[in-house]
């Protein structure tokens, strides 16, 4: 097995901290926690029965003792036959990023465009935004843009996930494990500046109040304008927790954050329909042009260890989610008049989800063959309710000089063009089973059942429809550990998505709809090696898999036959992959991967043309290396770069956007308590696209400094 320095513990005794209790979801705790008490001068030797470890933490190895979105359970790495990749937040942080998909790109596999609605965000090949973002292993729905200022590291799950978490598109997860309450956390305060009037601060307060209670608060704030004129963006987030730990197998943990972002949009025509010469700092956005993400989370995680075996914990998650904007975006370019015609929407967009897990955990034996089991059961219900217009606008602008001051009065908000209400309620049940066979041989098996039922109401025609159904999710894996420091496994899993996978909340209310009620299903099939190297100081893991995306439906012929549904056909992505971390030589440290991924159309019955192009917006070669030297003393840097071959912009492979590599660069001073960066940014001050929407920001700095206690 690896062997590493353990991370700075709290040691009461040796029952008191479980790890999975740490990185847990939690409900809402009332501000007053936070009141004078909890901000009081911490004095340790009032607390007799807390004794704190020397540190052994090394901030330069970013790989995870273990993780628990591939099985909810907490698992080394090498345990899991299935690709799970771990990002440490704070080595993004060092850079200004706080934007999901930026965070994501070059990560082997994971292909990042930009969105203005959601995070644009496609794992081996399908897209995994709308309904696969966890927050602490509970769904993170509906259209919002979600910020990282209260998130410690990121895990992503890659391929189906249906057995633990039901409904899925089918290429994968990414979970976000938010900064909670914790015995062996410290406090801090950090403070960055940098180019395009990027400043903000986060402060992270975490008080042991008595060997039972620790209580933390972390609050961020962050405003900046873009390279692109005009664009600037403003976020706020707090978020209080409190974990309670009895001492005598209770323990609770609660949480509640509330996170805002508020930004002028950057939604400008794409890079294709553009004239040559357009510069990539140029802002098309009209006076009053907003898009405002409001989010409002309150967890509960209670847990009681019957024995040192077997647990039981059940989850409660409130989540308020919304999106209002009104702004001019993307349009069509004329080159008879040489102005661009642009499109005109607002819209007001609210979601509500409640989510009720219950897991038994327990560890047995029969004869000589150990068990890790893991029964649930979980409840969910969604409401989604969006009302939008959009306005045809009959004006054009220079792109080269857009002028939005001199462009006609935006329209009024009338009445809405759509305004729905839709709804969702799910019940699941599931099991899973890691078996040892013997020491060198695991068995993991897996299986859920999820019965769903769904309503839309539209409030214009005044039509509602329903349905309901059900599906049933497998997984399948095998490990073999020959010697510690080697783990071979294969696996096969599967996941649905409803409603002929046109998502969860979403019926057609039309009088004359045929329901496509067949869920679409995805498969894969996985096989690799994850090994531990020069005496457990660097990991890597080697997969090479095929996901197939089928059950696609469509129908032959909707205006003679519109009630009868055919298979359309397939999508496959077939690809290898390779990550390494850690430790690579004295001082010297690594982290990064590379892949390879083919993602085609393998049938196309309705548009037979299509059958063997590229799926659009995955592209062939990814990934990212980052290389840090970090002796002994205060000074440190790191130098790494990322890479994105070229993409299809659309299914039918006719714009492409080009590929690029992005080398970013930093050095450090660190002696305690302080930390100070200077991180730049496109180091070379590359030209490029993030997707055909948006470029890719120019050289830039950002400074910070970082405070512990």
């Amino acid at each position: 097995m690896r062997h590493r320095a353990t991370r700075r513990r709290v040691a009461i005794r040796p029952s008191a901290i479980r790890p999975f209790a740490l990185r847990s979801s939690a409900m809402a705790v009332c501000t007053v926690l936070f009141g004078a008490e909890a901000m009081a001068q911490q004095d340790t030797t009032t607390l007799p029965a807390v004794n704190v470890k020397a540190s052994q933490y090394d901030p330069d190895d970013v790989r995870p003792e273990g993780v628990t979105t591939a099985t909810k359970t907490y698992l080394a790495p090498k345990d899991i036959p299935q690709t799970i990749d771990t990002l440490d937040v704070n080595k993004y942080k060092s850079y200004g990023i706080n934007d999901l998909s930026i965070m994501l790109d070059g990560i082997p596999g994971v292909n990042t465009t930009y969105d203005m609605r959601g995070e644009g965000v496609y794992i081996r090949g399908f897209q995994a935004d709308s309904g696969d973002i966890y927050r602490d292993g509970v769904r993170e729905s509906g259209q919002v843009r979600r910020s990282t200022a209260n998130v410690e590291r990121i895990e992503i799950l890659k391929g189906p996930a249906s057995v633990l978490y039901g409904r899925s598109a089918g290429g994968g997860i990414v979970n976000l494990v938010s900064k909670q309450a914790r015995f062996d956390a410290r406090s801090s305060v950090t403070l960055r500046g940098g180019s395009w009037e990027n400043y903000g601060g986060t402060i992270d307060i975490n008080h042991v109040v008595n060997p039972n209670v620790v209580m933390r608060l972390t609050a961020d704030r962050e405003q900046a304008h873009s390279f692109r004129a005009g664009i600037r963006n403003r976020n706020e987030m707090v978020s209080p927790s409190i974990l309670i730990d009895t001492r005598t197998g209770l323990r609770w943990t609660a949480q509640y954050t509330y996170d805002n972002v508020w930004r002028v949009p950057d939604r400008g025509p794409a890079y294709d329909t553009l004239p040559a010469g357009v510069s990539i700092r140029t802002g098309f956005q009209h006076p009053g042009d907003y898009v405002q993400d409001r989010l409002r989370v309150a967890r509960s995680d209670l847990v009681y260890e019957f024995n040192p075996a077997w647990s039981l914990r059940w989850v409660a998650s409130k989540r308020e989610a919304s999106q209002d904007f009104d702004h001019y975006f993307a349009g069509t370019y004329n080159a008879a008049t040489g102005l661009v015609r642009p499109n005109y929407a607002w819209q007001q967009t609210s979601n509500k989800t409640t989510s009720n897990t219950l897991d038994l955990a327990g560890k047995f034996h029969t004869g000589t063959i150990a068990h890790d089991l893991l029964l649930g059961l979980e409840i969910s219900d969604e409401l989604r309710q969006p009302r939008l217009a959009t306005v045809t606008q009959n004006f054009g602008y220079d792109p080269f000089n857009p002028n939005p001051a001199a462009w006609p009065a935006r329209p009024a908000q009338g009445t809405p063009t759509q305004h729905n209400r839709h709804e969702g309620e799910a019940e699941a049940v599931y099991v899973q089973d890691l078996i040892g066979i013997t020491p060198e041989w695991k068995l993991l098996l897996g299986l859920r059942h999820d019965r769903f039922k769904f309503h839309s109401t539209n409030y214009l025609s005044g039509l509602a429809r329903g349905y309901d159904g059900s599906s049933s999710s497998p997984r399948v894996g095998v490990v073999w550990q020959p010697v510690p420091s080697q783990s071979l496994y294969a696996s096969y899993s599967k996941s649905y998505s409803p409603y002929g996978g046109r998502g969860m909340l979403s019926v057609d209310v039309a009088a004359n709809a045929v329901y496509d009620d067949a869920p679409q299903h995805s498969r894969q099939f996985e096989v690799g090696i994850k090994s531990d190297w020069l005496g457990g100081m660097l990991s890597t893991q080697l997969a090479v898999y095929t996901l197939e995306h089928y059950n696609i439906r469509y129908r032959p012929d909707a205006v003679n036959d519109p009630f009868t549904w055919a298979i359309r056909g397939k999508e496959r992505s077939r690809g290898v992959e390779f990550s390494a971390s850690g430790q690579v030589a004295k001082g010297w440290y690594v982290r990064g991967g590379a892949g390879v991924m083919s993602a085609k159309v393998t049938g196309d019955a309705q548009v037979p043309a299509n059958e063997g192009l590229y799926l659009n917006g995955s592209a062939r070669r990814n990934g990212n290396l980052f290389l840090r030297y970090a002796p002994e003393g205060p000074w440190y840097g790191e130098i790494g770069v990322t890479h994105t071959s070229a993409r299809w912009a659309n299914a039918a492979n006719t714009s492409q956007v080009p590929g690029y590599s992005r080398w970013d660069a930093l050095v450090g001073w660190r002696a305690a308590p302080w930390t100070v960066t200077a991180a730049v940014s496109n180091l070379f001050d590359t030209e490029y696209w993030r997707s055909a929407a948006m470029p890719g920001a120019p050289r830039s700095l950002l400074l910070s400094a970082n405070y512990q206690f």
